[in-house]
């Protein structure tokens, strides 16, 4: 059976959104990115909207209730024959939990990338980005490192239980990751659909 559901993870700076932009590229598949969509929210004009920028800002996970209604609403609306790429999804314990629980409902294997860097390598790679991208999280590495070994940590092991998941070298450059990743999902170049 193809698994036409990928998951990235890992450490704020990892290059998630990098990595699943070049797979979409090889897979034709859509990229969901939780972050752009908390972003989005964060600018709108509502109690919703005004929490969700106050969290971001400080460098705080959302609510895993708030994430994982996001995540539903797209998977729902994904045909059986379609393929997805879920960048940043399943970041707290709870959330991954349910997400593991639907995929098995709609009976739809996945696979979680986990992009592995240093502390070390974060708060450069993050340094760098606040002064190209300006994202006010940027500025609260710390705080967003607290965040993921407290919270993302434990869902890393809870994906390993279960199975699903590939640990990924994020040190080298990203074409080097990116081939890596093509060679542990065996997807060659330019051929669409995961075996």
């Amino acid at each position: 059976m193809e698994t036409k559901t990928i998951f990235f993870i890992g450490k704020p700076g990892c290059g998630k959104g990098m990595q699943a932009k070049m797979l979409s590229k090889v897979t034709v598949w859509r990229v969901v990115s939780s972050g752009q969509q908390f972003r989005a929210m964060a600018e709108e004009d509502t109690p919703v909207g005004h929490k969700v920028k106050a969290e971001n800002d400080a460098g705080m996970l959302q609510p895993y209730w708030l994430a994982t209604y996001l995540f539903l609403k797209t998977l729902f609306l994904v045909r059986a024959d379609e393929g997805v790429i879920f960048d940043g999804s399943g970041r707290k314990v709870q959330e991954a939990e349910l997400i593991i629980d639907s995929l098995k409902w709609l009976g739809r294997p996945c696979i979680v990338l986990n992009i592995q860097i240093s502390d070390k390598s974060v708060r450069r790679r993050l340094a760098l980005r606040k002064n190209i991208e300006s994202r006010t999280d940027d500025f609260a590495i710390e705080e967003r490192l607290n965040e993921y070994h407290k919270h993302t940590e434990p869902v890393i092991e809870l994906f390993r239980r279960e199975n699903v998941l590939i640990e990924i070298d994020g040190e080298p450059t990203p074409e080097k990751i990116a081939v890596d990743i093509k060679k542990k999902l065996n997807l060659p170049d330019g051929k669409a659909g995961i075996k």
